[in-house]
């Protein structure tokens, strides 16, 4: 690997990583801050960034829509299953078109900074 390309899955584990801990407390500007440590540690441009930010984006969105779903069945049993299964649906869908996003322009803020 040459000394100028970035690690693109130690990006997106980062910038993931980010983005959890800081969505707790600023929700929107969560995605785009752990989207641009995504990018950044990507590196290789615009397109490279936002796609390391946007796949950080994708896996925040699906570990919360199996959270819900196993505390929905924990709880409620069968009726939790298929309401967990819903609304986890939902969630993933919505999130991701929000962090998605978010995390992608991030990222690829975080990729043109870094060349």
């Amino acid at each position: 690997m040459a000394a100028n390309e970035g690690n693109f899955w130690w990006g997106v584990v980062v910038g993931w990583v980010l983005m959890m801990i800081i969505n707790i407390f600023i929700p929107v500007i969560g995605p785009l801050i752990g989207g641009f440590a995504a990018g950044y540690i990507a590196k290789g441009g615009l397109w490279n960034g936002g796609k390391a930010g946007l796949v950080a984006g994708i896996i925040g969105a699906v570990i919360i829509a199996i959270l819900i779903l196993v505390g929905a069945t924990a709880f409620l049993g069968g009726i939790g299953l298929l309401s967990g299964f819903a609304v986890g649906t939902l969630l993933v869908i919505s999130v991701f078109i929000v962090n998605g996003i978010l995390a992608f322009i991030g990222g690829a803020i975080g990729g043109a900074v870094a060349g």
